[in-house]
């Protein structure tokens, strides 16, 4: 049995830990927050020990497994001291506030000789990964563009009731959620070799109003349209058209396609548990298998797109592969 601790109990930490506790191999061992009742609470709701410094935690005999959940800038240091402490560590996205951070802890994980991951479901996701297959078995013939689409009426959405999300430093919704699709383009094709985009924003020192502006990869241009606190529905897609087709991946998860003179229709709608995927993967790392996961060097590469969408300022901006 894996001990897991969580650093943050966030929403997102209560997710990852509802995963490590479903799965056979693994149990929450210790829960940390900053503020010391949700630590409690935390601790209460899965059997285990409440913290309030993560220092402590990660450096316990019994912990095998560290959660880093807590706001990007804190990402480093709680990564560095986990791996100090010779634990098997998976971070959350985006993997820090900027690239130059992000390079430095992926440094960390290529010295580290215990398994480390990004959460970054899209690896998992059903749909994802039949987008991504067809894609490479020429299903949509070949790809002519890629359409990424946000619309946010709410930012922070209702339910992320926190601070950061707002700041511009290390909250917004191109962070937040754009990551995880450039990610999958990244996944899908290669990754981007350049951008240009333009942004506005909400305020001094806060998250985009809108960004819109072009990349290309593998020869394949693509388009992101972002926009926030407007009179729309809330929307996340990934679109790929091709000279025979066009797939559009809606909602997270759900697949759609429609061939040249055809109707769209559903190819995949499987809402799966893809945190409890990264566990049973990270499982199989620690144990010794080849375990699919998200490396530091992959999240960082998308890091770099991001950044770079925020500097093109109207200019391209290539984007090197470093992974």
């Amino acid at each position: 049995m894996y001990n897991a601790a969580i650093v943050g109990c966030g929403v997102i930490g209560n997710r990852l830990a509802g995963s490590f506790e479903s799965h056979e191999e693994t149990t929450v061992w210790g829960a940390c927050d900053l503020v010391e009742e949700r630590a409690e609470e935390f601790a209460e709701a899965y059997d285990c020990n409440a913290y309030t410094e993560y220092e402590e935690m990660v450096t316990e005999d019994a912990v095998d497994i560290v959660y880093v959940g807590v706001p990007p800038v804190v990402h480093r240091e709680v990564v560095e001291a986990a791996i100090d402490a010779g634990k098997a560590v998976i971070c959350e996205k985006p993997m820090a506030q900027n690239t130059a951070v992000a390079e430095e802890i992926a440094e960390l994980e290529a010295g580290h000789g215990q398994p480390t991951a990004v959460n970054l479901p899209f690896r998992y996701t059903p749909g994802f990964v039949e987008l991504r297959e067809r894609i490479a078995d020429g299903d949509i013939g070949e790809p002519l563009r890629i359409e990424l689409t946000f619309r946010f009426p709410q930012w922070p959405r209702e339910w992320q009731d926190v601070e950061w999300l707002e700041s511009r430093e290390q909250g917004g919704p191109l962070r937040e959620v754009g990551t995880h699709y450039l990610f999958g383009v990244q996944e899908a094709f290669s990754p981007i070799d350049w951008v240009n985009a333009e942004a506005s924003y909400t305020g001094p020192e806060r998250y985009e109003k809108s960004i819109t502006g072009y990349f290309s990869v593998d020869d394949v241009s693509g388009v992101i349209d972002l926009l926030t606190d407007c009179g729309a529905d809330e929307e996340n897609s990934m679109t790929v058209v091709g000279t025979d087709g066009t797939l559009s991946l809606l909602e997270w998860y759900r697949l759609v396609g429609s061939g040249v003179g055809e109707s769209e229709s559903s190819i995949e709608e499987t809402r799966s548990e893809t945190t409890l995927t990264l566990v049973d993967e990270f499982v199989t790392a620690l144990e010794g298998g080849a375990g699919d996961l998200v490396s530091f060097a992959e999240a960082t590469q998308v890091q770099r797109v991001v950044d770079a969408i925020f500097d093109s300022e109207g200019e391209a901006i290539a984007i090197p592969d470093k992974r």
